[in-house]
């Protein structure tokens, strides 16, 4: 139970659908990677949301 939970928390991170494809979740990762990259994005908590959408993409993007 707890895994599909984290999963959604995964898809909305990236602001991407359950159905999406590798491809949209890629596409969607390097959108975001290039806004909250901690040397463009100087806002605080820049540095997490990069390392979250990071984790995202390689949790989503896994065979496994």
């Amino acid at each position: 139970m707890k895994l599909s939970s984290r999963c959604k928390d995964y898809y909305e991170v990236l602001g991407v659908t359950k159905e999406s494809t590798d491809s949209e979740i890629k596409k969607a990762y390097k959108k975001l990677a290039l806004q909250m990259h901690p040397d463009k994005n100087k806002a605080p908590g820049s540095v997490e949301a990069f390392k979250a959408i990071g984790n995202a993409v390689a949790v989503l993007t896994d065979p496994e």
